[in-house]
């Protein structure tokens, strides 16, 4: 990678959605020049992927954190894979101690908490949770 490539990711995260035109005028290159770029940080994993980043009208849902004891400590891949399929859990987290992972679910309402928790302490595999709720969120980071 070299100074015009970091220029490039500078600004695609700055933002993400710049038009290739844009992008291309401000880091003085063609925008085929600037899409083949992107193209080859994207192939070799220099650039993961694209999000969105939710506005303060999105940061209102709830955050609860769903500390879960497996009674298999971990021997099988059953539970995280259940939990993949959770579209509200936005990370899980394999633990040292004495819990197995650390889940953090975001959701619009209490009530659907409360369903998601109920499936993951229903799934075969989890002896114990121990869950939390996010009142304020006071650092932010990317």
């Amino acid at each position: 990678m070299d100074g015009t490539d970091h220029r490039i990711l500078a600004e695609l995260t700055a933002d993400a959605r710049v038009a290739l035109v844009e992008l291309a005028a401000r880091v003085h290159l063609s925008r085929n020049a600037v899409k083949q770029r992107i193209e080859r940080m994207e192939r070799d994993g220099v650039i993961a992927g694209y999000t969105v980043v939710r506005g303060a009208a999105a940061a209102r849902r709830v955050t609860a954190i769903v500390m879960v004891y497996r009674t298999d400590r971990m021997r099988g891949a059953h539970v995280v894979t259940a939990l993949e399929r959770i579209p509200e859990v936005v990370r899980c987290d394999i633990l040292s101690g004495e819990f197995d992972l650390f889940v953090t679910v975001r959701a619009d309402t209490m009530d659907r908490i409360g369903e998601i928790w109920e499936m993951i302490a229903a799934l075969p595999g989890v002896e114990n949770t121990v869950t939390s709720l996010s009142l304020t969120r006071v650092i932010d980071r990317p």
